[in-house]
Order: structure tokens, then sequence, then C-alpha cells
């Protein structure tokens, strides 16, 4: 059997494995789920899965890297076609949205059972997900630099309101069993967001304070 037969054949029985453990993970949660159904929604044995992926911790921490990557290398490519730092933190903020909308298992996952785990943090998967943090961080910046958003912004405090958010709606949601219709909540999160770091929503209040100001002080004799 040609090498590039045998490299198919164990790319697709990963590929099986991972989308099974997405699923029974996804449903159960890393602790609940076991070996033994994994493999049954997968198609292999319990040997199998334990000669691809050596334990069931780094079977979890595998799920999430390819899925990642896929959105995060999407955002990059979406992000060099909007103009703007603004729209472009809205565009990304829409690509998680989706993302953990369209991929429930995917977003448990993610957040009930990785976000906690420290040694997921060593994992290469994690730096997929530290890219898609600084997608977020390099759009801050650019625009403080650009005078769109105010100069005296904390980029990381901002970025951990944006990702805060998205997460505590979408934990919410999750713990509520993903029963309650789920809002499109991008929209009106970020104009709030923006009227806070938009430095010509501030310089506007400025301007009206001043004319407040001045309409307090006595006409000249």
């Amino acid at each position: 059997m040609a090498n590039s037969e045998i490299e198919y054949k164990s790319k697709d029985k990963t590929t099986a494995i991972i989308d099974a453990a997405l699923k029974v993970f996804g449903e159960k949660g890393f602790y609940n789920a076991t070996i033994s159904e994994i493999a049954r929604a997968a198609g292999v044995s319990e040997a199998t899965i334990y000669e691809y992926f050596g334990s069931k911790e780094d079977l979890l921490f595998a799920i999430p890297g390819e899925i990642t990557k896929r959105a995060v290398d999407f955002m990059e490519q979406m992000a060099l076609y909007v103009k703007g730092a603004a729209n472009r933190i809205r565009a990304i903020v829409y690509g998680y949205y989706q993302l953990y909308k369209e991929n429930p298992y995917y977003s448990s996952l993610v957040l009930l059972d990785l976000k906690h785990n420290r040694n997921f943090m060593e994992t290469e998967s994690y730096q997929e997900v530290r890219r898609s943090a600084r997608l977020i961080l390099d759009a801050i910046r650019e625009g403080m630099t650009s005078g769109e958003f105010r100069d005296d912004l904390d980029p990381y405090l901002l970025r951990s309101i944006i990702l805060g958010t998205i997460e505590h709606i979408f934990f919410r949601w999750h713990l509520r069993g993903r029963k309650e219709n789920l809002k499109d909540f991008v929209d009106d999160f970020m104009d709030v967001l923006l009227r806070g770091i938009s430095r010509r929503e501030a310089d506007q209040a400025i301007r009206v304070e001043l004319v407040i100001e001045d309409l307090r002080r006595p006409s000249p004799p």
C-alpha cells in the first residue's frame, strides 16, 4: 500500500474519532463521557483511539485545533477586505457568534471544558485560540493609532470586555440547555461599545458640554 494511501486512511480515521468525540463530549461533558462511547460513535475500537491520541485528555485537546484554525483563517482573510477598525472588530465578533452558534458542541467544549484547563494552554490548539484573540487586539490598536478610537484606552482590557461578553452570553446559553432562542446580540453590543471608545463620540460629548457651559454664562451688557 502506498504511503499516501496509508496517510489518507489514517487521516480519515482521525477525523471520524474527533467528530465522534466532539459530539459525545458536547452532549455529555468531558468528565461524563467515556472512551467506549466515543469508539462506538466513531466505529472504531477503544484501542484505536488510544493508539491515535494516547489519552482521553489528549483527544479533548485535539478537537478544537482544526475547527479553530479554519475559523481564524477565515477571519484573517475577511479582515483584509474590511475597512476601518470598528468594522473589523464588528466582523470578528460576528465570526465568533456564527462559530459558537452554528457549532454548539464546539462552543460547549471550549467554554465548559477547555477554558479552565491549564494543560490546554500548553497545546497547539490553544495557540489557535490565542491567534483569534490577537485579531481583536490588532484591530483595537489600529483604531487607536489611526484616531478612530480614543488613545487613552487599555487595549488588553477592551479585548477582555469583548471576549468576556461573547463567552458570558454563550456560557449561559449552554447552561440553560440551549433551549432558549439565542438573540443576535452583536450589533447592539458593538453599538454600545463603540459609543464608549470612539474618538468621534468623545469629541461630540465635549462639544455638547461646551455649548451648555456657554449658554449658562450671562450675556454681555
